[in-house]
């Protein structure tokens, strides 16, 4: 089974898909992953990256679209996998169409995790961790038991992700909107995007994306 995994930074697609990986055996391919991970090993395609980013400029598609290929010709033609941050427009998911193709491959479903703006950026710029042991804590939603003090280390000290601001969170939702979700037409008319509350715990979006994929 091949799938999109779609939605706004903080969505919560990282750890769906890490789910997905967990239950089906699939494999996320994530394009900024798999980018680092060819620059690394010094692939034709991963030094031509190399030298656009260090010349600071964009990775073409075409760059992009060879990484992918690349990577799916190390996996079995059996091997599921989720496409995490790509396509992120329609010129990748026509590209997209091309490569899966070229490897008897097609997609099976694109996943869509909706939510809600206002309380995304709630639940976003509420998180904190522990700064010793990294145990999550929320400010409204998962509080340490005695105030100020980790409940697994004890560590009174505590972070926040400079960039989990509000400012940030609905830049990343416009660009998302603007950019991303225009593609979605593209698989509506193919009739394989399922809509799922990403708002639920993350018990509940599971069973929701279990649902949506065996349609």
């Amino acid at each position: 089974m091949d799938i999109i995994l779609l939605g706004p930074p903080g969505a919560g697609k990282g750890t769906q898909a890490g789910r997905l990986e967990d239950e089906h055996g699939m494999i996320q391919l994530s394009t900024g992953d798999m980018l680092r991970a060819a620059v690394k090993a010094g692939t034709e395609v991963g030094l031509k990256a190399k030298a656009l980013m260090e010349a600071g400029e964009l990775v073409p598609d075409e760059v992009v679209s060879g990484i992918i290929g690349d990577r799916l010709d190390e996996l079995g033609p059996e091997q599921g996998v989720i496409f995490d941050g790509y396509p992120r427009t329609a010129a990748q998911a026509t590209a997209l169409d091309e490569i899966l193709s070229a490897r008897g491959r097609s997609l099976d479903h694109v996943i869509e995790l909706v939510v809600d703006e206002d309380a995304l950026v709630a639940r976003i710029t509420g998180r904190f961790t522990c700064g010793k042991c990294g145990e999550g804590y929320h400010d409204t939603f998962k509080q340490p038991a005695k105030e100020g003090i980790c409940d697994v280390c004890g560590s009174s000290e505590f972070k926040r992700r400079p960039d989990d601001t509000e400012e940030t969170v609905r830049t990343r939702m416009q660009e998302y909107r603007g950019k991303t979700a225009p593609i979605l037409p593209i698989y509506e008319t193919r009739g394989i995007v399922r809509k799922v509350d990403g708002m639920g715990s993350m018990a509940q979006v599971n069973d929701e994306i279990e649902a949506a994929l065996a349609l």
